[in-house]
């Protein structure tokens, strides 16, 4: 089962993510950990990434669609995946939907955690995390850019009637027993 888990920072996919990971045995992807290991491991793309990161630069769309690519190539998601903050922006999507394409693959579902912006403002201040930039008024700057380049890869996978949206507020079991719900 390959799967997307969407929504803007706070929503919950990495919580979320985890428990898809235990329930149904399948690896959980997200490209910060894929950034993490192809830096430390010093592979080429890594090397690529790593100079553009340390110049304060975005890492292009096609660095992140290759990085990905690669990363799937790995025999451990032959049989599915859970990909968390991949696709961000259309052209990723696209990019990605190539890529399924020419591996004779498909995605299964699209799931979409809608959570209101008070309550995202809310956990990400709460979760101590730390981040410089996790005063009020970066974490609203954070989900506007969020809402202008990333909400539109949701309309995207509309078109393709892949997309499942979850109501994200409740308990952490109450919000997995409707995305288990949406998979069935």
């Amino acid at each position: 089962m390959n799967i997307i888990l969407f929504g803007p920072p706070g929503a919950g996919k990495g919580t979320q993510a985890k428990k898809l990971q235990d329930e149904y045995s399948i690896p959980h992807l997200s490209t910060g950990d894929i950034f993490r290991a192809a830096i430390k491991n010093k592979t080429p793309l890594g090397v690529k990434v790593k100079s553009i990161l340390d110049s304060g630069e975005l890492v292009p769309d096609q660095t992140v669609v290759d990085l990905v690519a690669d990363e799937l190539s790995n025999d451990k998601y032959q049989d599915g995946y859970i990909l968390d903050g991949f696709p961000r922006t259309v052209v990723q999507a696209e990019a990605f939907d190539a890529f399924l394409d020419k591996n004779n693959d498909s995605l299964d579902a699209f799931i979409s955690l809608s959570v209101p912006e008070d309550e995202l403002v809310k956990r990400i201040l709460s979760r101590g995390e730390g981040r410089t930039d996790d005063t009020v008024e970066k974490v609203k700057t954070r989900l506007e850019v969020y809402r202008k380049e990333t909400q539109p890869v949701m309309e995207h996978y509309k078109k393709q009637d892949k997309v499942q949206e979850i109501d994200g507020i409740g308990s952490i079991d109450e919000i997995f027993g409707r995305i288990k719900a949406a998979l069935q």
